[in-house]
């Protein structure tokens, strides 16, 4: 199967300039090919992973990605699939986020030397040199605004109550000259991007046509939605971020862990990178016992592999193992640290191991001592893998994991960590 046939099995295709135009083009040999991410925030989501992982197979197909941070649109926010203008960031969280987003960009793509090198470009290094009256005839004279008017992200807009800024309104203008700019450059031929985009792409390849007499293509990829029609990527607690610091591998791990069924396929053919042979395997086996949640557990392991790494998707499967009632006396360190950051916990002290009932307290399992003898004499509490009693007694520090960890644990999902040193764990 081609990339091309790859990529329409998979949902992958939502608008093109002419699908057979590139399926011929890519047979006559390798393609430069480029998506934007815009800076708004100092860490992509979820839901761009679908882009760049479209860059990934693109280069695994033997084509040159150009990952494009847009220090320079990002200063001014694309209007597409928003109902009100975004606020404006300054110079210096641009170039902050912009640093963060390359980070990221380079865990998923291959930037070692070779002949399908990926290659970061910022599209601030060429807008920002060019003055307005230059950019106004070389780039404004050839994209009317009868064009930009019948684009579906401006009409949307100008019909809102909110309305839309010029600010906003040149947002196309710019993207077309990056487009243009790449061509002439780099040699890139094919812009990519998710269905909003669609008609800032087309000005593009409409702007290459009439100023260099030159033919680009543009690709589009359908914007992922949940089931319910809700946006992909979000969860009650806020987006699921790449950066560690805002989604931990462990959190990020339980949201693909977590994902419906009645979804799961979709994303695993939109994002996986496995062959669809084996993702047809995985479903099948899915659709056989869909209560192990097998076809999620997959694409977990695959997306936190990519975005964090092999050995902290590791950590955060075995994390989960013991949140969810495995043994954590076999923890390593390492597991256990990242099971307490995702956990309440309290600094310890040596002495409330010899009373059970000021141990509960104290951590915050129980409010009252009156509560955590109730719940101590009905054996509710586990402490580490024991169930505990009211007359335990733990020695300091042989009863604690790695010397250091104590796990409470009231039912089933309510826990408290209790961490024996001068150093708290969060703070590390």
């Amino acid at each position: 199967m081609d990339l091309i046939d790859d990529l329409l099995a998979r949902g992958l295709v939502h608008d093109t300039t002419g699908i057979d135009a590139l399926r011929t083009r890519l047979g006559e040999g390798p393609i430069r090919v480029y998506i934007g991410f815009d800076p708004t925030a100092d860490s992509l989501h979820a839901g761009s992973l679908v882009g760049q992982l479209l860059l990934r197979r693109f280069q695994l197909a033997g084509h040159t990605p150009f990952p494009l941070a847009g220090g320079a649109t990002g200063m001014v926010g694309d209007p597409s699939g928003r109902s009100d203008e975004r606020n404006l960031l300054d110079e210096a969280a641009l170039a902050h986020n912009v640093a963060c987003i390359k980070s990221q960009l380079t865990k998923l793509l291959d930037f070692e030397p070779g002949p399908h090198q990926a290659v970061l470009v910022n599209n601030a290094d060429w807008t920002k040199p060019v003055g307005v009256l230059d950019f106004l005839r070389d780039v404004g004279k050839h994209i009317t605004v009868n064009q930009m008017m019948a684009k579906d992200s401006v009409k949307s807009r100008l019909e809102s109550d909110n309305g839309l800024s010029y600010t906003e309104f040149s947002y196309m203008l710019l993207q077309a000259f990056d487009f243009r700019v790449l061509y002439e450059t780099e040699g890139v031929e094919m812009q990519m991007g998710g269905s909003d985009q669609w008609g800032n792409m087309t000005a593009g390849t409409d702007l290459i046509r009439k100023s260099m007499g030159k033919t680009a293509f543009a690709l589009t990829h359908p914007l992922i939605t949940k089931s319910d029609g809700t946006k992909f990527g979000k969860t009650a607690s806020g987006a699921v971020w790449l950066d560690p610091q805002r989604t931990s591998p462990y959190q990020f791990r339980q949201f693909w862990v977590t994902i419906d069924d009645a979804d799961i396929e979709k994303l695993l053919l939109m994002l996986s990178l496995r062959p669809l042979e084996e993702i047809a395997a995985l479903m099948a086996a899915h659709r056989e016992a869909p209560h192990l949640r097998g076809a999620q557990r997959a694409l977990a392991q695959e997306m936190t592999e990519l975005v964090h790494g092999a050995n902290a998707a590791a950590t955060a499967e075995a994390a989960a193992t013991v949140l969810f009632g495995g043994d954590p006396t076999q923890a390593t360190q390492e597991v256990l640290e990242a099971v307490f950051r995702e956990i309440p916990t309290v600094q310890g002290d040596a002495a409330w191991l010899s009373n059970m009932t000021t141990l509960v307290v104290e951590s915050g399992l129980e409010a009252s001592r009156g509560a955590a003898k109730r719940t101590l004499t009905q054996k509710g509490i586990r402490v580490n893998s024991h169930v505990a009693s009211l007359e335990d007694i733990l020695d300091f520090p042989s009863s604690l994991l790695r010397g250091r960890f104590l796990l409470l644990r009231k039912g089933k999902t309510t826990f408290k960590g209790v961490i024996f040193d001068s150093v708290h764990l969060h703070d590390i």
